[in-house]
């Protein structure tokens, strides 16, 4: 077990990025992304008396890429920039994407930082194991942090094997102690662990295999390395005594871990069925995950130009001393498509636990406003938890979010 140092990731990046733009061509490339504002207001005030009543905060991503060499040779960043009115841990800089892609007849070559995306199902995304997630943006896992990699992709008729040597492990992100939405304890990013003696350096390696049949998608993936997703083990310290008991601080501890999965898409007519499932070791005991179910669409709703989704989940994880949500679940919810040209939409779900009936319900719209704006929302809400769990802890963090972006 080794304790980390701090990171030297940043300076690792700006050599790249230097290397990167100094082998391109001259000629410009093309700019696109947006901006936008963050306004997100809570139901009730905090459990932490330190924490923020409500928060502002904004953003900016730009994305840039540059072809040449006849479109085989491709150069992309994709920087990312919040500043937060309440969490300075949420006040953060990124490199999203920031890579140079090489195409062969039948093989892709790409080196740098890449996003990369496994999986299927929508209220969980089991599989997806390559990025680290950027737990400080969003309480969803979506975000993800950018993964230093380099990715050999061979294209065959019979499918799409992917290679990846990851050498630089990123380690997860927390909300700091004024943030919402945090962990019920502070996490101590500074003293992480590690169980390979490399740390950060260990080479974690992956190998997915993707192809279709017919209306059936596949994926077959196997990932070597350092766990994505940080047990989190008492320092012996207590940074603070609060109405709602005690606040101690933890450490992340990374293990390594094997990871064999499978993710599986049937387009039959209207109805889209799903599924995606892993074997993981390294966690002290072998345990498996599943997220299953179905999105049935109703196309041109009662005779309008409006889509219903359906959607049905269920999900499965039975690692011991698992939180209850997450390892016996339900998830129901819509999605509506106005097919207007404000490209109006909305999701909707709702996610239960069988055994407590604990419930995380969540919704997210967007609506453009002319050519170059978007109107989003954004509301999470947690109710009828049981003492003792983690979304008791997120009790009174009912949220309502509004953000006005520009593209560009």
């Amino acid at each position: 077990m080794q304790t980390s140092t701090a990171t030297a990731f940043p300076r690792h990046a700006s050599l790249l990025l230097a290397a990167l733009a100094a082998a391109l061509p001259a000629a410009a490339g093309e700019w696109s992304g947006d901006f936008g504002l963050e306004a997100r207001g809570f139901t009730s005030g905090p459990l932490d008396p330190a924490q923020h009543e409500n928060n502002l905060s904004l953003y900016v991503q730009p994305e840039h890429y540059h072809d040449w060499d006849d479109g085989n040779q491709r150069f992309v960043i994709t920087p990312f920039l919040r500043i937060d009115q309440g969490d300075p841990e949420r006040s953060h800089f990124d490199l999203r994407e920031l890579y140079w892609r090489k195409s062969f007849e039948s093989m892709e070559l790409s080196v740098g930082l890449k996003k990369v995306f496994w999986g299927v199902t929508e209220s969980a995304h089991v599989v997806d194991i390559i990025n680290q997630t950027d737990a400080v943006e969003n309480v969803d896992t979506e975000d993800k942090l950018g993964q230093p990699m380099i990715n050999l992709t061979f294209l065959r008729d019979w499918g799409t094997v992917d290679l990846y040597v990851m050498p630089w492990f990123r380690e997860r992100t927390f909300a700091g102690r004024v943030g919402r939405l945090r962990p019920p304890v502070y996490v101590d990013e500074s003293g992480a662990r590690y169980e390979s003696a490399a740390a950060e350096k260990h080479i974690d390696l992956a190998l997915r295999y993707s192809h279709y049949f017919g209306d059936w998608d596949i994926g077959v993936s196997h990932f070597s390395g350092t766990s994505r997703e940080p047990t989190l083990l008492l320092s012996g310290s207590v940074i603070d005594y609060l109405p709602a008991g005690a606040l101690l601080e933890v450490v992340p501890f990374y293990d390594q871990i094997e990871q064999t999965s499978i993710d599986v898409q049937a387009t039959k007519g209207s109805w889209l069925w799903k599924a995606e499932a892993f074997n993981r070791t390294g966690q002290g005991d072998s345990f498996q995950a599943l997220a299953a179910g179905f999105e049935y669409t109703l196309v041109g709703l009662f005779g309008s130009v409006i889509d219903l989704g359906l959607i049905g989940e269920y999900l499965r994880d039975n690692r011991t001393g698992q939180p209850a949500l997450g390892n016996k679940d339900v998830a129901t919810g819509f999605r509506l498509a106005f097919n207007d040209v404000q490209s109006t939409e909305l999701l909707a779900f709702s996610g239960i636990d069988l055994d407590t009936r604990e419930r995380f319900s969540s919704v997210e719209g967007s609506r453009r406003l002319g050519q170059s704006w978007k109107l989003g929302l954004e509301a999470r809400f947690f109710s009828n938890t049981e003492p003792g769990s983690t979304l008791h802890t997120l009790r009174d963090d009912d949220y309502l979010q509004l953000s006005l972006a520009r593209f560009f």
